[in-house]
């Protein structure tokens, strides 16, 4: 597989670490405005783009988008366990932030639980932090996930990354509010799972959708609990929020060529398949599962 970073040839750059470059890119951003993207290449097209192959022998440097309780973490760790590659969210690496003794974690328990964006400095230096690990572990290759939700972020990570492939994944409002209101965590194991049984009529054009709740076991039933951003309020805040700041994104990386458009047309047992169909991912799963 590919290295992780892509470097400038230039023999100055090359000498630094990934993260320490990573850092020179936003201390660079945050000092003057960045340009707005002027490209404007044909939407990406995965027939012609992703061909049938070994996704080992391919770049896999993807980014997962979409608004919040979207699903962007199940299905990107579905995907990062079916190709053998890290999972980096954003959103872990603030909860486990959070549940430090650290200094930031009050100033981020403030920032979470208004349903606020977190800063580019704050997202920018964990990420750091955790893609620093992961080269000292020899990691290669990552899909991430909640990161980046500014044009800016985007920007930075297009100096340091080479990304690929950009995931939207799409769903109707009403369908995530409710998603995100029956949102869980076990308070031992710390795995997500979702009490909402979803059965919506097709409104305005819009088709009809059932999603069966994801429930935990047994063992994880009395140890549920709910996140402190998982309120109504805060949860159209947070879209709000999403809808004014991060879409753009997706029009950065569709000018580019870069940008896979997914509406989930259900849960997981109808919308997996059909992810992988369109990643040209099905025949790779079909083969894993025949040697297992």
């Amino acid at each position: 597989m590919a290295a992780l970073f892509r470097y400038s040839k230039s023999s100055t750059v090359s000498s630094l670490s990934s993260t320490s470059l990573f850092r020179r890119c936003f201390s660079s951003a945050v000092a003057a405005e960045l340009s707005s993207p002027t490209t404007t290449t044909l939407p990406f097209n995965l027939d012609h783009n992703l061909p049938r192959k070994d996704p080992k022998d391919r770049n896999v440097q993807w980014v997962f988008l979409g608004c919040p309780g979207v699903g962007k973490g199940t299905y990107a760790s579905r995907l990062c366990n079916l190709l053998g590659i890290p999972h980096i969210a954003t959103g872990d690496l603030v909860r486990e932030e959070l549940a430090s003794s650290s200094p930031l974690s009050r100033q981020l328990s403030e920032i979470v639980n208004q349903g606020k964006l977190v800063s580019d400095e704050i997202i920018i230096n964990l990420l750091s932090k955790r893609l620093e690990a992961g080269e000292a572990k020899g990691e290669s290759g990552f899909i991430l996930d909640g990161f980046p939700r500014t044009i800016r972020q985007a920007e930075i990570l297009e100096e340091v990354i080479d990304i690929d492939l950009v995931v939207n994944l799409k769903l109707r409002e009403d369908v995530l509010l409710e998603k995100c209101l029956g949102r869980r965590i076990c308070g031992q194991c710390g795995k997500n799972f979702n009490l909402a049984s979803i059965n919506v009529k097709g409104v305005n054009g819009n088709p009809g959708m059932s999603m069966p709740p994801l429930l935990p076991p047994t063992h994880c039933m009395s140890k549920l609990i709910t996140r402190a951003d998982d309120t109504e309020t805060v949860v159209k805040e947070r879209l709000q929020v999403y809808n004014e700041k991060s879409q753009p994104v997706e029009e950065y990386y569709r000018s580019r060529g870069k940008l896979l458009e997914f509406n989930l047309p259900g849960g997981i047992p109808e919308s997996w398949p059909k992810l992988l169909k369109v990643l040209n991912l099905d025949d790779f799963e079909e083969k894993l599962s025949a040697a297992a």
